[in-house]
């Protein structure tokens, strides 16, 4: 069986790191075959509050690995929750900081619905605590990120808190009111929620640590699998190192704790039913 692996969360970084075609040769000479690659945020770029320019380089680096080596890269556009962090510490006004992210989601929905990028992401709250009135407004942002993908007919991508069943029922209540498809919702970083009662329908983008794995196939196989690399030289190898999804999966493979259809699964069918891929 022919297997595309995919890394559905790996950035590249030829500012602070190796790069695009650096990158995408180590995932290609491991196994690797696809690439998910959400933009970095405007201060890895020195872009200011420049979100086109954040969101303009992530394409020239899928555009850069395409032409340059066998893997297939595709773009994920948006704006970190920590972008509005850094607008309100920085002094902006909530209602304008909130405005400037807004217009920054509406230009990743239009590179969507250009061609230009699958998925709108990586979006949310942040990880980190904040006052209350700014956390309400993240949740506003994160829903009208849902908003606009379910109006492209394409999936987004959540960077949230460490969560558990009851966020992703929190999530999926978000999902319903912005009107889009509960699988359409990744769960980017998260933990082995697998099962149906444990991820509401939505999609779990599984962090390809050998534990996290072998718990998530326990249970079922409908997820994704992500490195969340940062290729940053800084911290080398952060979150996972880029050979670590095509490893593990040929690594699962070998000691029957994925069977072939397992592994077809999670890397072609749930690729194909979020992405349209």
């Amino acid at each position: 069986m022919d297997i595309p692996i995919t890394d559905n969360h790996i950035h590249v970084d030829p500012i602070n790191g190796e790069g695009p075609k650096a990158v995408a040769l180590k995932f290609q000479r491991s196994g690797g075959r696809r690439m998910i690659i959400p933009n970095k945020p405007s201060w890895t770029i020195n872009a200011g509050t420049d979100y086109k320019k954040t969101m303009d380089t992530v394409l020239k680096y899928a555009d850069i690995i395409n032409h340059e080596t066998e893997v297939e890269a595709y773009a994920v556009v948006g704006l970190h929750p920590a972008e509005l962090s850094r607008l309100l510490e920085a002094g902006h006004d909530p209602e304008r900081g909130e405005e400037m992210i807004r217009e920054g989601l509406e230009y990743a929905q239009s590179l969507v619905l250009e061609g230009r990028a699958v998925a709108i992401g990586e979006v949310g709250r942040p990880h980190y605590p904040v006052p209350a009135e700014e956390m309400a407004i993240h949740n506003r942002l994160m829903v009208y990120a849902m908003e606009l993908a379910a109006e492209a007919s394409c999936p987004v991508q959540l960077h949230t808190e460490t969560s558990g069943p009851e966020e992703f029922r929190e999530f999926a209540g978000m999902a319903s009111k912005a009107g889009i498809k509960k699988h359409m919702v990744i769960k980017h970083f998260s933990g082995p929620l697998t099962g149906r009662d444990e991820n509401h329908g939505l999609t779990p983008s599984l962090i390809a640590s050998g534990d996290v794995i072998r718990e998530g196939i326990r249970k079922g196989s409908c997820f994704l699998m992500e490195t969340d690399y940062l290729d940053d030289s800084s911290r080398p190898g952060a979150v996972l190192g880029p050979k670590t999804v095509p490893r593990r999966t040929i690594e699962f493979l070998n000691k029957g704790i994925f069977t072939e259809e397992d592994a077809y699964r999670i890397h072609q069918e749930t690729v194909e039913r979020v992405y349209g891929l």
